[in-house]
């Protein structure tokens, strides 16, 4: 039996009370509505642009791509009909399916896709990637895309099939020619619902409308692969940032979807007549303690080592997840479950210790140079994380000041490359979905390209990066995994980042609401709401 806690009982009071807040008009009765309460607020609204997940989920709902991992992490065509590579692997030339058109009536064509995969390689790291190594990308005709490269390359379907952030969504070449830099100025797709710009209240509710013109492969969904059959009439988002408020208003029938509710709440939502709990991606998220590598004491490997030895999954998952169906210890820095898991080169962080932590410590020669720990406050498992941190590296001698501040001033603060004292930082906790590391060159983290191109905390290792760009490079699937293998091994060496475990965020919806796809993304398509 589930144990009452006070939260429970001051949750339980606050049900019998309605949700004036979220009085909204009622829709046409033929209309079937979809009401989601997302993860975040969508305050931008270009997925080239940002990388915010919020924004990437917008994407999928608006736009198309070429090319969609099903749900083995295949990528499979989407908007392309055919494709055919040539015998030197040097040309490869698409030919999009019949009947795309914009939402604004127009067809899609092969320059529209053409300046979109420019700007998406002008932005994204795995973009960057596969354009260093294309000679030239051209429409043949209104439905012939080819790209001609100087070498052959691994992962060309896998960079243009790419799950998450940055996604290549095609778009207009009039809006795809817009400065990658800026955001674009109006949001015209050709995916299965249209933005409902006129009814997009930022901080309160996004609007999405099927499109009634949208052609479906005839394929059944996989992951992002398959048909996107809109089977309701509008998808609206309420946004609701408090837990209790949202978890009130899918128990009382007042949406029917809550993307991230908090794990400690599922026992009360489980208990809900008509609410359904459930973990909908495979591959969860992996937790990531990011060490500053420009300055004391974390410009020295062996302090860095010292750290990770200190780091036990077990300790920052009951922390952060409490719920041992919501997390597990995996050692691996690809996704757990992902083609590319592993555990070569982990005989550092499969054993931690703090006593080994300690001698580590100070044979490095820890001179008691403070530790500023950023703290964000408004993210309960980023927070816990941190605290758990800040007293494993006080047990093993160090000094730690943790810096309390909300993520936002946080994702400020992080770019800065000034010393500690000079509003610098030294470490910080995130997390990556299972569908961002499924490989050395989509996982931003384990770049070691230093200050110019490495993520923030800028590891500079040059042959951590010769071996991400030869797994790029690299055609035979059975050599790519040794050279991931490789990557891990040499990425726990440098210590790129901390593992502190894999955790899966549940969601939860009314029992009427049918069709959810399996994902490390949430997609909208194929849900039905039966009233």
């Amino acid at each position: 039996m589930q144990t009452l806690t006070r939260r429970t009982l001051v949750l339980a009071a606050a049900l019998a009370v309605p949700l004036a807040a979220l009085a909204a008009p009622q829709p046409a009765a033929a209309e079937k509505v979809l009401r989601v309460i997302p993860h975040a607020d969508l305050k931008n609204i270009d997925p080239i642009w940002t990388t915010a997940y919020i924004t990437r989920n917008h994407g999928y709902m608006v736009y198309d791509t070429l090319f969609a991992m099903d749900e083995n992490l295949k990528p499979q065509p989407q908007m392309v009909d055919t494709w055919t590579v040539s015998d030197d692997q040097l040309t490869w030339t698409f030919v999009l399916r019949d009947g795309l058109k914009w939402h604004d009536g127009t067809d899609v064509t092969a320059e529209d896709c053409v300046a979109s995969l420019k700007r998406w390689g002008a932005r994204d790291g795995m973009g960057q990637q596969l354009m260093e190594v294309t000679e030239s990308l051209t429409a043949a005709d209104a439905k012939t895309i080819v790209m001609k490269l100087k070498e052959p390359y691994g992962l060309v379907l896998d960079s243009i099939g790419k799950i998450s952030s940055n996604v290549p969504f095609m778009m207009p070449k009039a809006l795809a020619e817009t400065d990658p830099f800026e955001q674009v100025p109006e949001i015209v797709g050709s995916g299965p619902f249209k933005f409902s710009k006129d009814e997009w209240v930022p901080g309160s509710k996004v609007v999405y409308t099927k499109n009634q013109d949208y052609v479906p492969r005839s394929e059944p969904p996989s992951g992002a692969a398959g048909g996107k059959i809109a089977k309701v009439d509008r998808v609206e988002w309420i946004y609701i940032p408090d837990a209790q408020t949202a978890t009130n208003a899918l128990i009382n029938g007042e949406v029917d979807y809550y993307e991230q509710p908090q794990p400690d709440l599922a026992p009360i939502l489980r208990q809900a007549s008509g609410v359904v709990v459930e973990v909908n991606d495979p591959l969860g998220n992996q937790g990531m303690l990011r060490m500053n590598h420009l300055h004391p004491p974390f410009d020295n490997k062996k302090i860095r080592q010292a750290v990770l030895k200190a780091i036990d999954q077990e300790v920052y998952m009951q922390a952060a997840v409490g719920d041992p169906e919501f997390y597990k210890v995996c050692y691996s820095y690809y996704a757990c479950g992902s083609p590319l898991e592993t555990f070569y080169g982990n005989e550092l962080i499969a054993n931690p210790s703090l006593a080994d932590a300690k001698a580590m410590l100070a044979e490095a020669g820890y001179d008691g140079t403070p530790v500023v720990l950023m703290q964000p406050t408004d993210i309960p498992i980023l927070s816990a994380f941190s605290l758990v941190t800040a007293q494993r590296l006080r047990d093993i001698g160090m000094t730690v000041e943790v810096q309390a501040m909300d993520w936002s001033t946080l994702t400020s603060r992080r770019a800065k490359k000034e010393p500690v004292d000079q509003g610098g930082w030294n470490i910080f906790h995130t997390w990556w979905i299972g569908g961002d590391i499924t490989n050395p060159v989509v996982a931003t983290g384990m770049s070691g390209g230093g200050i110019e191109k490495a993520w923030f905390g800028w590891p500079d290792n040059p042959e951590l990066e010769k071996l991400r760009q030869a797994f790029a490079r690299e055609t035979d699937a059975k050599e790519q995994k040794a050279l991931a293998d490789q990557v891990q091994a040499l990425a726990i060496d440098t210590v790129t980042h901390g593992n502190t475990g894999t955790f899966f965020v549940p969601v939860a919806y009314r029992d009427n609401v049918k069709g959810l796809i399996k994902s490390p993304v949430q997609f909208f398509w194929n849900i039905d709401v039966e009233r």
